[in-house]
This record gives C-alpha cells, structure tokens and sequence, in this order.
C-alpha cells in the first residue's frame, strides 16, 4: 500500500513539474511571438487577424488560410507583405489555431470552419476574395468555395489537401488523441518537452527535401508549435477533418461554376501530401485546372515564397471581376 501511495504522489509531483514547465515555456513564447494583428469576433469563434493593404477598383482581396498545427506567420514571414504591395490582404489565424480561439466544440468540422470564414467576410464587409490556401488551409478553401460559391472569386492552393487519406501523414500521426480531457492533460505536460526534445527530427519531415528558413523559430512562428493550445486545436482539427471531409471530393466539379480561376502549386518531393494522390484527385474533377508542379518539399510558403507570390498573383490578377 505504502509503494502505491509512494508511486501516485511521485507521478503527481512529475506531472506538476511537466505543467509547470510547460507553463513556463508557453509565456516565454508568447513574450517572444505576441499577437500582431486585430481580433474579429464572429460567432463561436474570435479570430486573430492580419489585414494589409488595399484592394484596387475591381479586383478582390486576398484571404490566407495555413494548414493543420501552422498559424499566421506561415504567410506573414513574405507573402502578406509582398501581396499587400498590390492589393489588400487578409492573414488568418484558422480557428482554435495560433491566437485564433473557438468556444469548445465549435468550428472543428472543416464544413464549420468554413462558415466561420464566411461570417467574418461578413464581419470585415467582404463580399468575394481570392482565397489562398495551404494543406489543410486547401481543404478549407475548397469547402469554402463550394458551402459559400458567391464569396469566392478564385482559389490559389498551395500542396492542398484534396481527398483524405487511411491514415494520416507520419508526421501528424502524434495528434491521434481523443478525449477532450486526455488531449489536454498530454498538452500540458508531455507535448510541449517531447517537442522540444524531438524537434529537430520533426522539421525534416514537414519540410523535407528542403530547410526551413532564417528566422523560422521567431519570424515564421516556429515556436508557437510549442503551445498546449496549438496541440489541442490541431488535434482536433485532425478529426474534425476526417469526420467532415469525406463527401468533398465528390462535389469537387461544381468549382467549375461560377466560373472563376483555380490552381494548384504542388512539390513533387512533398514528404506531407503525395503530390500524384492530390494533384489528380482535383484534376480528375476539373480537368482546366492549372496546376504548377515544382522542385521542392510542402512547406512551399516559407521555402519558396517568391515562387509561391508570383503564382498568387496571376491568378488573384485573372479574377478581375
């Protein structure tokens, strides 16, 4: 009896030195990477915003959606200042993601997500955008275009996800955790100093073949990753994707109304997605997609963003409206 008080009181004490820990790093964080933009409140959700720029007569602006456990410094290291020198741009937060919040059970589902897009369209006075979107950003601007046609005047996707898979990429296969209650008590005691432990081998699997950038820890938002909160809502976002996702693909041939233009930018040694399984999948449905297949790995945004903002533009320049 005494060993199993013993043993309780020891896991106890390790769990609070864990929390504590990861309580220490999370401010430390959040001391180095602050918010920088505004909060939109929309209901359910309160998004964390960066909004630059200006839309010329004619033309929509540019709304940015990052991909599954990113936040908004995917696209604000480059692309949010090199698209804004042409018209104005909106960097998200996706919801329950970076400093983006969600009320619990909300905007999970990649159908609920994209409503809440649509609502803080709404909210910022927007009728249609360009919408760029990364990975599982892809799989939200396709849900979005297809829940909200009218609101979208043309899809830019970046290495998107475009039909789900048996099991997800080896990377993410860590944020298989169900249970409200179980994904937080690992969040904020074992995530965060495994993290910093097995960082290093992570990376490579994100952004292989390639390196991340300068400045990716604090410019990128690299250290974000080390938040409980971002682990919580990205393993979230993990089921909620599987749970929503399925019947998408089916539907995929009605983004060829209304007419508007759609591409895709693909690397082919992408270690996250398969560049064949994705590409075709749209392809298949829309057979005048433009699709622009590149040297490079899935971190596309950060690896190649002079690449990546010159085919932002010609097609955000072909939805003149």
């Amino acid at each position: 009896m005494t060993l199993l008080v013993n043993v309780a009181v020891g896991l106890v004490m390790m769990l609070a030195a864990l929390a504590t820990l990861t309580w220490f790093v999370t401010r430390a964080v959040e001391r180095r990477i602050p918010p920088v933009g505004r909060f939109v409140d929309v209901p359910g959700v309160r998004f964390h915003v960066i909004d630059k720029g200006t839309a010329p007569e004619g033309q929509p602006p540019i709304l940015m959606l990052h991909g599954l456990a990113g936040q908004v410094h995917h696209f604000n290291y480059f692309l949010v200042n090199a698209l804004a020198d042409s018209t104005r741009v909106i960097a998200i937060d996706r919801p329950g993601s970076g400093y983006s919040t969600r009320a619990r059970d909300t905007a999970i589902r990649i159908d609920a997500q994209a409503d809440a897009v649509a609502a803080l369209l709404s909210t910022l006075q927007i009728d249609r955008a360009f919408v760029v979107g990364h990975s599982l950003g892809g799989a939200l601007a396709l849900t979005l275009a297809l829940r909200h046609p009218q609101r979208v005047a043309g899809l830019a996707l970046i290495a998107p996800l475009t039909r789900l898979l048996d099991n997800p990429p080896a990377v993410f296969r860590p944020l298989a955790v169900r249970g409200y209650l179980l994904r937080r008590l690992l969040a904020w005691t074992l995530v965060t100093p495994s993290f910093i432990w097995r960082g290093r081998r992570v990376l490579p699997m994100v952004f292989g073949p390639e390196s991340p950038p300068p400045g990716y820890t604090l410019k990128a938002g690299g250290l974000l990753s080390l938040r409980p909160s971002q682990f919580i809502a990205a393993a979230e976002d993990l089921e909620g994707v599987v749970a929503s996702y399925q019947d998408i693909p089916r539907r995929f041939g009605e983004l060829a109304q209304p007419p508007r233009p759609i591409g895709m930018l693909f690397g082919r040694e992408d270690r996250v997605l398969d560049h064949d399984t994705h590409v075709g999948s749209l392809q298949t449905a829309l057979p005048g997609l433009r699709v622009d297949s590149v040297s490079g790995g899935h971190m596309l945004p950060l690896t190649q963003p002079t690449l990546v903002a010159r085919f932002i533009k010609e097609l955000w320049q072909a939805s003149r409206t």
